[in-house]
Order: C-alpha cells, then sequence, then structure tokens
C-alpha cells in the first residue's frame, strides 16, 4: 500500500498560475478543475489511498507568535475564490480532504504522514509538495517528498544532499536561514552554508553552546518553533479511511458547474477499474 498526500494549496496555486500563462484567462473555477485532473490522474496511474490538505484560511496560529508570518493579504481575489469549492469538489469526487484553519495544510500533511506511517502495511508515504518545510517529515526511503515540478522525489539521503542536513535538523535550519515565504527572517549573518555546518556539529539549536548566538538564541528558537510542523492532528483513525471509495451523487452537478463533464466519466472508469482489481485480487 502506497499512501499519497497532496498539498491542494500548492496545487491551487500551480494551476492557476499555469493557466493565465498559458490561456491568458481567469476561468473561475478553472484552477479547481486543474487539481482535480492532477488528483484523478494520480488515481488513474493507480494510487488507491490517498488524501488533500487545504487551508481553509491562511492564517494559523504561528501568526500569533510572529506578527511578520504570512498571511492572506495580496491573494487575487479570482484565486482566493476557489480555497473552498476545491474542498467541496474534492470530497464530492470521493477524495480524503483536510481543510485547516487554526494549523496549516502543511501540518496537516505532517500529521497525515505521521499516522500512515505507523500501519505496517503502508510500504511507502509520498508527500507531494515542493515546500521546504516538509523535509522534516522524510524518513529514510520511506516517507518521501514528491515535487510534482521538478519530478524529483526526494529521500533521505536527498534531503541531506539538497539541505545539507538529515530531515530531523530541517526545522532548526530554517530557523537559521529563514524562509521568505513563510515570512520569518532566520539569524542574520548565517546563511545555508553556515547554518549546515553549525547543525552538523552541534545539533539541534537548543544543543548550541551560548556562544554561538548569544543573544539570538530566543529568536532562533522562536523561528524554529514556527518552522515545526504538527505532527499531532487527529485526522484518520485507519489508512482504509484514506482508499479512494468512487465519486458521490454530489459529483455528476459538480462537473457541470466547473464545465467539466469528462471528468465525471474519468472517475467512474477508474472507480470500475479499481473494483475490477481489487475482484481480482489484482495488487495496486
Amino acid at each position: 500500500m502506497i499512501v499519497h498526500l497532496v498539498d491542494g494549496t500548492y496545487e491551487l496555486f500551480r494551476h492557476f498560475y499555469g493557466l493565465r500563462r498559458f490561456t491568458k484567462s481567469d476561468r473561475p473555477l478553472g484552477a479547481v478543475v486543474g487539481v482535480l485532473q492532477s488528483v484523478l490522474e494520480m488515481v488513474e496511474q493507480g494510487a488507491t489511498h490517498l488524501g488533500v490538505a487545504t487551508d481553509h484560511v491562511i492564517e494559523s496560529f504561528r501568526n500569533r507568535l510572529w506578527a511578520g508570518y504570512k498571511t492572506g493579504d495580496g491573494i487575487e481575489p479570482a484565486l482566493w475564490a476557489q480555497f473552498h469549492p476545491l474542498e467541496d469538489a474534492l470530497a464530492a469526487m470521493g477524495v480524503a480532504v483536510w481543510p485547516m484553519t487554526e494549523l496549516e495544510a502543511d501540518d496537516a500533511l505532517a500529521s497525515a504522514a505521521h499516522i500512515a506511517s505507523q500501519d505496517e502495511r503502508v510500504q511507502k508515504v509520498c508527500i507531494w509538495t515542493p515546500d521546504k518545510d516538509l523535509a522534516q517529515c522524510v524518513k529514510g526511503v520511506r516517507v518521501v517528498q514528491v515535487d510534482r515540478k521538478t519530478k524529483t522525489i526526494r529521500d533521505a539521503a536527498g534531503v541531506r544532499e539538497k539541505f545539507g542536513v538529515d530531515p530531523a535538523l530541517i526545522a532548526d535550519f530554517l530557523a537559521l536561514v529563514g524562509d521568505a515565504a513563510d515570512g520569518y527572517p532566520g539569524i542574520d549573518g548565517i546563511g545555508a552554508v553556515g547554518a549546515a555546518r553549525l547543525l552538523n556539529r552541534h545539533g539541534p539549536i537548543e544543543a548550541f553552546p551560548p556562544e554561538v548566538l548569544g543573544e539570538r538564541r530566543e529568536q532562533a528558537l522562536l523561528f524554529k518553533q514556527l518552522a515545526t510542523l504538527r505532527s499531532d492532528v487527529p485526522l484518520f483513525d485507519n489508512v482504509d479511511q484514506l482508499r479512494w471509495p468512487g465519486p458521490s451523487g454530489e459529483f455528476a452537478a459538480w462537473t457541470q458547474r466547473i464545465d467539466a463533464p469528462r471528468l465525471l466519466e474519468r472517475c467512474l472508469a477508474a472507480q470500475a477499474a479499481l473494483q475490477a482489481a481489487s475482484s481480482g485480487s489484482i495488487p495496486r
């Protein structure tokens, strides 16, 4: 069994700007169609267990910790208007969806990966996002990060090759170098090479000798708190709940609303193929 966990917020952004780039238009729910197609392609290619995490709102508890943390300011109305329809459309398509409010989609992905990895039946967990935050969730070759854009699969060795530190130290690494996308600057004067050197020498920030960071230690620990993903969100009890059952009765109406009738045909064909594979004991 392979579990696929998808960053729905990233996918929505990717399809929104991709559609604009290639068609020069803002189809009202065009990005939603793109995400549905991407998820359905995964099913058509053999995925049986999957879930999608979304940011139902952009702000989270982290905004209370750091005033400069990312917000929804600047998100185009045409894009923002597709966030909630995406969640409803995915649910109608039969996909497990986790809309996050107090926490972020990244926290949902981290929690889902943790829950799924506890099940001995799960051979691999694939986290579909290029977000460097999620590198902290990678474990050996069993929990990996997949970057759809670059077609890169990053296991623990890949994380170390890219960042210079093991997955367990990614939150510390980001705390030191900062994350412009999330809105915190890191520690002045410490770049990627220097951060990796310090972490490989001393371990996590808490273990740094006092003289390494001096008065900046508390700020580094705050940034680490911002960078550390929550893995304790009770999203589901059993990976069986992530098995795609096929579309619900509401999906037909959704395909009409988004002007994508072929999606229903493809969903039903994929459902039939999955049922045939299950009844014939064909491993997928």
